[in-house]
């Protein structure tokens, strides 16, 4: 029979070998590297594959957004990697495959890259908890994040479990902590004169003419809550706005039967961006939970992660027509 403290040792050692094991895998050297050669997608459900990370960062950098950076699978990956290939010309698979490789790692630069926590970073307005109810809501004066993890998760537009996942031992609370991150976009720059909500893709295009700038996933109404039909026009652009509920006008979200005004603020009801249509109540927005974006339906409107919806609002104006097709 085998010692029970042996049984023990090698557990402990399986473990550590484990835990070493998932750090080699996500250190930024074998995702900076990772290529599609001999590449199998992680059966594991659940595990951040490096070759996905890079692919999304690249698409992330091309402007045509996979949502949040997270390292899996799914339909906001897919969705991009189409529009990728659509606008490069090429046989739209929705697939990792060589003739979408060869385009996409034409951006030969890190994905992933060393960042330092400032003290700005830790001096933030910081909310211990963000409370759920809008009566609860309206009593703050900032729905900012809950800490510098999930500030920094936005910012470098990633899940914030992928962050943990490439910094397990990292304590983001810290200044001078040094930690590894996706090397995202810089924002575009060329003006936006038209957008087209697809209703049946899941996605936000946005063009100059006939030229794609920039394509998003977006969750556009629900079953109970469709957004609008036909051409509407972006009205105003809004960064950090206040929002007004009215339960007589819109929804009804718990007991709260009177109108509210809910503060501003990146975890707010529409995030970091309103950006006003001409259809009265409705808009493109943010949205405090980046990770359900087109996989919950909205209130009709038309919501972004708050990174794209950013950067859509510097290439708006007023006056710019918003086709919303099925």
């Amino acid at each position: 029979m085998v010692p029970l403290r042996l049984i023990l040792a090698a557990l402990v050692l399986g473990g550590a070998c484990c835990a070493a094991n998932a750090a080699a895998r996500l250190s930024a050297d074998a995702i900076n590297s990772a290529t599609p050669v001999g590449w199998k997608e992680d059966p594991e459900a659940g595990t951040p594959d490096p070759l996905i990370i890079r692919v999304q960062v690249l698409l992330d950098r091309a402007h045509i957004s996979p949502g949040v950076i997270d390292g899996l699978p799914g339909d906001n990956l897919s969705k991009a990697i189409r529009t990728f290939e659509q606008r490069e010309n090429l046989e739209v698979s929705g697939k990792v495959d060589d003739q979408f490789w060869q385009a996409l790692s034409r951006d030969s630069a890190p994905v992933i890259q060393t960042y330092k926590i400032s003290r700005d970073d830790l001096h933030q307005r910081y909310l211990e908890k963000v409370p759920e109810d809008f009566g609860e809501m309206a009593k703050l004066k900032w729905l900012g994040y809950t800490g510098p993890k999930e500030m920094l998760a936005e910012r470098f537009h990633a899940d914030e479990s992928l962050l943990y996942q490439l910094n397990p031992d990292a304590d983001f609370r810290a200044a001078g902590t040094e930690i590894i991150v996706p090397v995202v976009r810089d924002n575009a720059t060329e003006k936006v004169k038209r957008i087209v909500v697809d209703r049946s893709d899941g996605q936000l295009l946005a063009y100059a003419g006939d030229r794609l700038v920039v394509a998003y996933p977006a969750t556009i109404g629900s079953e109970n809550n469709p957004s609008p039909s036909g051409t509407h026009k972006v009205k105003a652009v809004v960064k950090d706005p206040p929002y007004s509920y009215d339960p007589k006008k819109n929804f009804k979200q718990g007991d709260n039967d009177k109108p509210l005004e809910i503060p501003p603020g990146p975890n707010g009801p529409v995030g970091s961006v309103w950006i006003d249509l001409s259809e009265p109540t409705y808009g493109i927005h943010g949205t405090p939970e980046p990770d359900l974006i087109d996989k919950v339906g909205s209130h009709g409107c038309v919501r972004l992660t708050n990174w794209d919806a950013l950067e859509l609002a510097d290439l708006v104006s007023a006056g710019v027509p918003v086709q919303f097709v099925e």
